[in-house]
């Protein structure tokens, strides 16, 4: 058997059973880009703003944003210790099939497939929302669309396609570019957070009070006033937990980083805590600005309504737009994110049509698991098209619900092996020593509070035994979850479990040296 003798990163993947196919050429800042990018407070801060509004106000901003925070880095450190023992692009599935067995693996993968192709769908949809808004301000009329006159349903679910479609051929015709876009979107975020802040501060005529941003509580949810605290309060939590979601982008891109054995975890923990950071001063400024509450409140209580009632047409304008740009380097690297995993899932098996996802094009990106990606994201965002109850988009918070849902179960399940293998486990050079023993308890515990909450109905008209139950008010995301787990385990049930045995090594490795190890078919 003839063998090449690898460096480092080569040799670590060759360990884990895998050749170097993808293009490694991602520097650690690139890496922990992509995280930072896919956090975006440019996106998440604004487009799930009206959440925490409605369901808390000011305290669900001021006080909750700091609070989930802590308890998101929590999850981050446990997951990077893991990604530094495993640095493969099927990330959070891979660790769990290694530390679990093939049935952890098989719907570790499948929850964060799901939860990858909702955040995707999310971002883009809400990216699209506030273009249509910025093309609204600017009175743009292309004929098919009169956006002068206010865009549809229709009309924003269109600009929805058209940006899936522009990120899908950016990811599919240059690696290095995306890795461009994210260098430079960490700049825009940063910048452009800097100068939102100057215009929330100088731009409106007055702002709140410190007592209003810190103590001042607001129900908008249709739920009663006594469970505000139990039910009302935690929905609004979403906003966080929701931002601060998508950092397993730095595992899934450890095969094309260089030093991803320290690079990839310093990425997926800093990522988390630079965004808890700045997001947080960015929603306080934005809630300072909040003097209009009845304007807010006409307007759903979301952020477009607070720009709108704070600020000049122009500042206005000038915030919209540094947030639709910051959202479109948010989708661009979703699509990445979950385009690898979607490859390193579909190279063990684990999804029908698997000879389709794991096509390289001459760039090294997979191509088919691309437009895999974009493809779902579009359809399970089609009830956006008629879901939308009193004025608030459930149909958008609905898939927000499973992205989060979907993601940090995903998250939490190797964190449980970990913490279930104790000192049995292998760690790599980046690890959280003996702390492990509680961090990863902690974070497991937290992730099946957060699960129970956001599948919880949003307004009173979305609960089933309610004399007003409308299904157009329903959160879906306990529906799509659920259903996800009963079709995935029917599925292991009746055949993947025969078929289905974990991570398929492509190489063996001996010494210094790889060579090709045997396929095996499985379908």
């Amino acid at each position: 058997m003839s063998t090449t003798t690898p460096g480092r990163d080569e040799q670590r993947l060759a360990e884990l059973g895998y050749s170097q196919d993808l293009n490694r050429a991602w520097s650690g800042f690139s890496n922990f880009a992509i995280s930072f990018t896919i956090i975006s407070i440019l996106a998440g801060c604004f487009t799930t703003y009206g959440q925490a509004w409605n369901n808390g106000g000011p305290i669900a901003i001021s006080i909750g944003w700091p609070l989930i925070s802590c308890m998101i880095l929590l999850v981050a450190f446990c997951m990077s210790e893991l990604v530094s023992a495993y640095p493969t692009a099927g990330g959070i599935y891979w660790w769990a099939s290694e530390l679990g067995g093939a049935a952890w693996g098989w719907f570790t993968g499948w929850f964060n497939l799901v939860g990858l192709v909702a955040v995707v769908a999310s971002v883009d949809y809400g990216c699209a929302t506030f273009i249509s808004a910025l093309l609204n301000l600017w009175s743009v009329d292309v004929g098919v669309i009169n956006f002068a006159d206010g865009a549809s349903l229709g009309d924003v679910f269109i600009v929805f396609a058209l940006v899936l479609i522009l990120h899908a051929l950016v990811n599919i015709y240059s690696s290095h570019l995306v890795a461009l876009f994210n260098n430079v979107s960490v700049w825009w975020h940063v910048t452009g957070v800097a100068a939102i802040l100057v215009i929330l501060i100088v731009g409106p005529d007055s702002h709140q009070s410190f007592s209003f941003v810190f103590t001042d509580t607001i129900n908008n949810s249709g739920f009663g006033d006594g469970m505000f605290w139990f039910y009302v309060l935690p929905l609004g939590f979403l906003l966080t937990q929701y931002t601060i979601t998508g950092f397993d982008a730095s595992a899934h891109i450890s095969e094309e980083t260089h030093g991803a054995e320290e690079a990839a975890p310093k990425g997926v923990w800093r990522s988390v805590f630079y965004s808890a950071l700045i997001g947080w001063v960015l929603l306080l400024a934005l809630t300072f600005a909040a003097t209009d509450v009845d304007a807010i409140n006409d307007g759903a209580g979301g952020s477009l309504a607070v720009l709108d009632s704070a600020l000049s047409a122009t500042a206005a304008e000038i915030v919209i737009l540094i947030s639709c740009i910051g959202q479109l380097f948010c989708g661009m690297a979703c699509v990445t994110s979950a385009s690898r995993m979607t490859y390193a899932f579909s190279r063990d098996r684990a999804i029908p049509g698997w000879q389709i996802w794991t096509k390289l094009n001459k760039n090294h990106t997979p191509v088919g698991a691309v437009l895999f990606v974009v493809s779902c994201a579009l359809i399970i965002t089609l009830p956006a098209l008629w879901n939308v109850a009193e004025g608030i988009p459930v149909a958008f918070f609905a898939v927000v619900s499973v992205c989060v849902i979907g993601l940090y179960i995903a998250y939490a399940i190797p964190i449980y092996l970990r913490w279930r293998m104790g000192d049995a486990f292998q760690p790599g050079p980046w690890n959280n020593g003996r702390k492990y023993k509680w961090m990863n308890l902690v974070a497991t515990i937290w992730v099946g509070i957060i699960t129970v909450i956001f599948c919880l109905p949003f307004t009173p008209t979305a609960v089933p035994w309610n004399d007003d139950f409308s299904w157009s008010s329903v959160n879906y995301a306990p529906l799509t979850v659920g259903g996800l787990f009963l079709a995935v385990g029917l599925w292991w049930l009746i055949r993947a479990r025969h078929t289905f045995t974990g991570p398929v090594r492509n190489i063996e490795f001996a010494g210094e040296g790889v060579g090709v190890a045997e396929e095996t078919e499985k379908v």
